[in-house]
């Protein structure tokens, strides 16, 4: 092993009452996972499940002492695999690295070089974790849109539920620089000058999303969606979106039930796709990688983007999960 034979980490424990306490500790390389790549990280992202896994939410991680973080980047120590070499810049997302696998909230990680892509070209390391997994996730459903008929030929708006998050300012942002119309759905009214700011041509309040349509169907309003809601908002868009139009499902904060009818998909031909960025492919995320170095302008998500070290995590995780936390969250691991 090369450098340091110790790093530093938050760590998760568990007491007897279950309850979940966090501390940063340094911790051996021998103490590190399997895995064929060891990784010198620099940067990770706060999302979501991170929150709710350093708040010991959801029964996301089982086994303890764990230390989350479900992204992250780096430059590769040692490597037994031939796909990569020490100095090699890379990324990871997915895999449910910092649920059931040691994450990025780390200066150290050992994981599968199945699980990492090559940084692509013309992107930093921070640039990489600015995008992060919401990212990636937002650009997988925009491609998903794509695959179903989704072009700038239409005429209409894309809807993007839970816009001031993570997956929602990346995608507001990508699809107006594509030249689409995007209504950008949020509950927060400090945050709409931030999305018209990233390209949002209007803002709809999360109380007009929560009406349910009057009949088994509502007005055409979306040409397609990203939602990151789910629960009852979803059930409510979908009875709103036009002919052929496409849903790319990507969150569950609104809860995992869906309550609605068959006439969205039996008259209108409405498409509801599920994205998962956890298990995709690694020939697809680098393509997904790719496209958001050619479409994403990054300099519109500068304004939303704050940078914590480690010791801030645990009051950061609280504030994700109350919807205080505005854009993107980069933890550089080492400060």
């Amino acid at each position: 092993m090369s450098g340091s034979t110790e790093f530093k980490a938050l760590v998760l424990e568990q007491g007897d009452d279950r309850k979940v306490s966090s501390s940063i500790q340094t911790l051996a390389n021998d103490q590190l996972p399997e895995g064929d790549v060891t990784v010198a990280v620099k940067y990770s992202t706060l999302n979501y499940k991170d929150g709710m896994i350093v708040k010991g939410l959801g029964r996301l991680v089982r086994d303890y002492p764990h230390i989350p973080g479900i992204d992250f980047c780096g430059v590769v120590e040692e490597s037994n695999s031939p796909d990569y070499k020490p100095g090699d810049e890379v990324i990871l997302t997915g895999w449910r690295v910092g649920e059931i696998h040691w994450g990025g909230f780390a200066t150290r990680a050992r994981v599968k070089s199945d699980w990492l892509v090559p940084l692509p070209k013309g992107l930093s390391l921070r640039q990489s974790m600015e995008i992060g997994t919401a990212g990636l996730t937002a650009m997988l459903a925009i491609m998903t849109l794509e695959e179903h008929g989704l072009s700038t030929d239409r005429e209409g708006e894309v809807l993007i539920t839970g816009a001031a998050g993570g997956v929602g300012s990346v995608a507001v942002s990508v699809l107006s620089g594509l030249g689409y119309n995007v209504a950008a759905g949020t509950g927060r009214e400090e945050t709409h000058e931030y999305l018209k700011s990233l390209g949002a041509s209007s803002i709809v309040g999360r109380d007009e999303l929560s009406e349910a349509p009057k009949g088994p169907l509502g007005k055409e309003r979306w040409i397609a969606c990203v939602d990151n809601v789910g629960g009852a908002m979803l059930g409510n868009v979908l009875g709103s979106i036009a002919y052929w139009g496409t849903v790319a499902s990507v969150g569950n904060a609104g809860g995992i039930e869906l309550n609605t009818n068959v006439l969205p998909f039996l008259l209108r031909g409405v498409n509801l796709c599920g994205i998962d960025s956890n298990t995709c492919s690694k020939a697809r995320r680098i393509i997904a990688w790719d496209r958001l170095v050619s479409d994403l302008p990054l300099e519109k998500l500068e304004s939303g983007i704050e940078v914590a070290g480690l010791a801030d995590l645990p009051d950061l995780a609280g504030k994700i999960l109350q919807g205080q936390v505005r854009g993107r969250m980069v933890i550089d691991v080492n400060t």
